[in-house]
């Protein structure tokens, strides 16, 4: 048997310190910690298709390794996936899970009873779902403040640009080859990128 740990943080701006603390303690070879640095919306990050398989590469874990993850949202945040992937470690490559926060969800318990998968299957389902409804919640949230924000008058994106009076009239000259771009720049008063931005739309 292989121990493993997985760590995980949502960007290169966060840390793995605490997670990795927590893992060297418990995993023998530290060569066994895979880590990411990528959101857990989804499955798809280049650490954990080393441990489970890609269509790229064969699975690190085989049956009867240990993989052991800090906390579940680590491992993702999407209900439906974490559930898929949960069933794909422990049945399909047959190796265990164990979360550390959560003592319930460790299958290598050395009591393996139907009771003690049926528990841990539906912590796990609750927690996910937990977890999801949890990411569903902030993106309602957020969705709300933008549509109160925009009925207060608040303008979201690029501001829109005020064209000067002598605009239609600086461009004939302009395109009649009257005048260069940059004599129409300064009558304008536009910046560059703002003056082809302007004709454009």
């Amino acid at each position: 048997m292989v121990t493993f740990g997985y760590a995980r943080v949502s960007s290169k701006d966060q840390h793995l310190d605490r997670q990795l603390d927590q893992l060297v303690k418990i995993v023998p070879d530290e060569r066994n910690i895979i880590c990411d640095m990528q959101s857990g919306k989804d499955f798809d990050r280049k650490g954990y298709n080393t441990l489970v398989g890609s269509d790229q590469n064969t699975p690190l874990l085989r049956k009867g390794d240990l993989l052991i993850i800090t906390s579940l949202d680590r491992l993702g945040r999407n209900y439906t996936e974490i559930h898929q992937q949960w069933n794909r470690i422990t049945k399909e490559i047959g190796a265990d899970i164990r979360v550390l926060d959560m003592p319930l969800l460790d299958t290598s318990s050395g009591d393996s009873s139907l009771d003690h998968r049926f528990i841990a299957d539906l912590v796990l389902q609750i927690l996910a779902y937990v977890s999801e409804k949890e990411r569903q919640s902030i993106r309602a949230r957020q969705r709300q403040g933008i549509d109160a924000a925009k009925l207060r008058g608040k303008r979201f994106g690029r501001p829109k640009i005020t064209v000067p009076d002598n605009y239609d009239e600086t461009i004939h000259e302009w395109k009649s080859g009257i005048i260069s771009a940059k004599e129409a720049m300064n009558r304008t008063g536009l910046k560059r990128t703002t003056f082809y931005r302007l004709l454009k739309e």
